[in-house]
């Protein structure tokens, strides 16, 4: 009797350290799930009299761009790159203890980071120094298969090294600027987050897979990959970054109108119209043209402010790119890995429909919220409904998919 209960307990542990999206997929299931409903209280009570803000120890507004560009993105990151790395460069797999020993850090420092938030600066300190040590461990392994491989091309894979390193140096400075309280260095955690980090990431992994995964369902598809379009895309996303952290919001036009032109550009390439009749490519599609619209709000506000000297779309621009983009082709892609790894069929049934479809009104509504006459129509502050849609959103997204991570594949196959 004894002998079969270990042997279930063997059979689960197997299971869920079978492969690396497992475990970084199901982290960040947990990590989507456990800031964003502390941030609508946090919301909840700033905008209205139901109580007071939450007290944490660094102001939340940091803590909570921190979490949700680094502490939610990173586990699905990992997860993804160290499945696909040894496949595109038929190169030697991540090992098991690698991808559990990068799990286990990074689960564990962003968790006391989370519980030190709310009570004590050793814990939230030593929190994000494990986290930061995971983080490195997950590159290291990455590292390993990128530098052993014998693929001829690595482009991709170069672009996606230097990204992921410029978000180890970003996780560091927001480290620095609790120990410093200089703002300069939580301003270049913000920015490299989304400028050096997440965009370069996102865009290097849509060029690489949104033509190839079209090209697999959609008859006498012309994939195109040209890499100029790749380096303009990331050249512009440093620039972006540059103008940013030398404070020249008003210039950001002269990196945001290229980007956005290129964005648009690869939908008409990629042939967004002909993928939308098939819903696992289209909810990728469509996630991608928030790249342009994203880049685009920011071009506006941006010659808006050259001439006039006024902001007039506040963080718009940004949650069009965060929430429109870079939420919804996360769900998207981690949906199609979760389901073809797990031997599921690969289509986006109605349920997964409706998740996407409410996480783009998310981003809507968090763009209206920067409006004033939007907030005074409604009566209620537009950013707490937009918060409380995408909750829904990624928790009906987490009920359907984190007990994949946790059973056997549904084909019997292995991994």
């Amino acid at each position: 009797m004894t002998h079969h209960t270990s042997d279930n307990r063997s059979s689960f542990t197997e299971v869920f350290t079978a492969a690396p999206h497992r475990m970084m997929f199901f982290a960040g299931t947990i990590q989507i799930l456990i800031p964003v409903l502390v941030w609508l209280i946090e919301l909840t009570g700033r905008h209205t009299n139901l109580f007071g803000t939450l007290d944490t120890l660094i102001p939340s507004t940091w803590a909570h761009g921190f979490i949700m560009l680094y502490g939610v993105v990173t586990f699905f990151i990992f997860g993804f790159l160290m499945t696909t790395y040894p496949r595109w460069m038929n190169g030697n797999y991540v090992t098991q203890k690698q991808y559990v020993s990068t799990f286990i850090w990074t689960s564990l420092g962003i968790i006391i980071f989370e519980i030190g938030l709310f009570s004590n600066f050793a814990l939230l300190t030593s929190g994000l120094a494990i986290f930061i040590f995971g983080l490195l461990q997950g590159f290291l392994a990455l590292y390993i298969v990128y530098r052993n491989a014998p693929a001829k091309d690595k482009t991709y894979e170069t672009i996606l090294n230097a990204a992921l390193l410029a978000g180890l140096s970003g996780c560091l400075s927001f480290l620095i600027w609790i120990f410093t309280d200089n703002w300069l260095y939580v301003q270049y955690a913000m920015n490299t987050g989304i400028w050096l980090f997440l965009l370069p990431i996102l865009i290097t992994v849509c060029h690489r897979m949104i033509p190839f995964f079209s090209s697999c369902v959609i008859n006498d598809y012309p994939v195109y990959q040209p890499k100029w379009s790749l380096y303009l895309m990331i050249i512009s996303c440093i620039g972006h970054f540059l103008l940013e952290i030398s404070q020249l919001p008003q210039w950001l036009f002269i990196t945001d109108i290229p980007l956005a032109s290129l964005a648009f550009f690869h939908s008409y390439k990629w042939n967004l119209i002909r993928s939308l009749p098939i819903r696992l490519l289209a909810i990728l599609h469509i996630a991608f043209l928030w790249l342009g619209i994203g880049t685009t709000l920011y071009s506006i506000q941006s010659l808006y402010l050259f001439f006039t000297g006024e902001l007039i779309l506040g963080r718009a621009p940004l949650h069009s790119l965060t929430i429109g983009f870079i939420s919804a082709i996360l769900i998207a892609m981690a949906t199609r890995v979760s389901l073809g790894h797990s031997g599921r069929p690969l289509e986006a049934n109605n349920y997964v429909m409706s998740i996407f479809i409410g996480i783009e009104l998310a981003a809507l509504l968090r763009i209206f919220a920067d409006t004033t006459v939007m907030n005074t129509l409604s009566g209620i502050h537009m950013n707490i409904i937009a918060a409380t849609v995408w909750i829904i959103c990624i928790l009906l997204w987490v009920i359907k998919f984190a007990p994949i991570y946790l059973t056997p594949r549904a084909d019997g196959n292995p991994g």
